[in-house]
């Protein structure tokens, strides 16, 4: 692996961003892509793998067997404007055989020394796409692509879809309020068109059903009244009329008489019941 980058120009690149792409460079990816560019090719490369590059004529050879005639000319790379060039065809031709933009590397990242971890990665995939299109090797090297599968229908086909509402879909086409009840009457349990027969009597709300039609407040206590546990109708009979029970509750003729005032002092004792305490007893129970 070569990992010394040339005093060219560094387009932008630090030398601690370049240290960091050179980590990413894996050294069995290198051997792998060294065995398949041989058995394509019949060319061996290097030991330098990226020197042996450089030049861009392996490069050309191997996308002339991948796909004969995407290099009509390779130059003898004897200068170097002729390697740059050859790069550069390269580069055209594996974008025209299949490779994404954001696949292929640039020139720059192997002339210059730039990235070599980027042509890596563009040689891997290249074998992938190669892999996908029939070209098999023995070295089994970077990931066949799904192939696409394109199903037609005919128009007729297409329609027969139309009249069906599937799971996916929904629709309000057909709803309608036909035959629900207004609003605050009886909700019948029964249908006369599946042989139900009615309810015995009509007369009844049950406890499946709800209505407030006939509901008032006729009979009803003001707010704050006692409340009567007794009913006229069944003969309950008060024992006392004159006492709030706990199962009553009212504040008819509460009041505040006898409260002190916010602030003031409490008496503890009830004249009715205590003797009146005079000033000598509260001397006497201060000392």
């Amino acid at each position: 692996m070569s990992t010394q980058f040339s005093k060219g120009p560094t387009f932008g690149l630090s030398a601690d961003v370049r240290n960091k792409l050179a980590q990413k460079y894996d050294p069995q990816t290198e051997e792998a892509l060294r065995i398949w560019i041989h058995e394509v090719t019949g060319r061996t490369v290097p030991d330098n793998f990226m020197e042996g590059l450089k030049d861009g004529v392996i490069l050309c050879e191997l996308i002339n067997k991948l796909q004969p005639g995407s290099v009509p000319k390779v130059n003898d790379a004897t200068l170097n404007w002729h390697k740059l060039e050859n790069i550069t065809h390269f580069i055209r031709a594996i974008g025209e055989y299949g490779l994404k933009p954001h696949d292929i590397f640039e020139a720059n990242d192997l002339f210059e020394d730039m990235n070599h971890t980027q042509v890596q990665c563009s040689l891997v995939t290249l074998a992938g796409v190669a892999k996908t299109k029939g070209f098999y090797t023995k070295s089994d090297i970077g990931v066949k692509y799904a192939a696409k599968k394109l199903r037609k229908f005919n128009p007729d086909k297409m329609k027969a879809g139309d009249s069906i509402i599937s799971q996916q879909m929904g629709s309000n086409k057909f709803a309608s309020q036909k035959g629900m009840t207004s609003y605050g009457t009886r909700r019948h349990l029964y249908d006369p068109n599946i042989g139900m027969e009615k309810p015995a009597d009509r007369s009844t709300i049950n406890l499946q059903m709800g209505t407030n039609k006939c509901a008032s407040m006729a009979g009803m206590f003001a707010l704050g009244t006692a409340r009567q546990v007794t009913e006229k109708n069944v003969n309950l009979d008060p024992v006392d009329s004159t006492t709030v029970s706990l199962q009553m509750g009212t504040n008819k003729v509460a009041s505040q008489s006898g409260h002190t005032p916010m602030g003031g002092s409490r008496l503890v004792y009830d004249h009715k019941y205590c003797a009146k305490s005079t000033e000598q007893d509260a001397i006497d129970f201060v000392h």
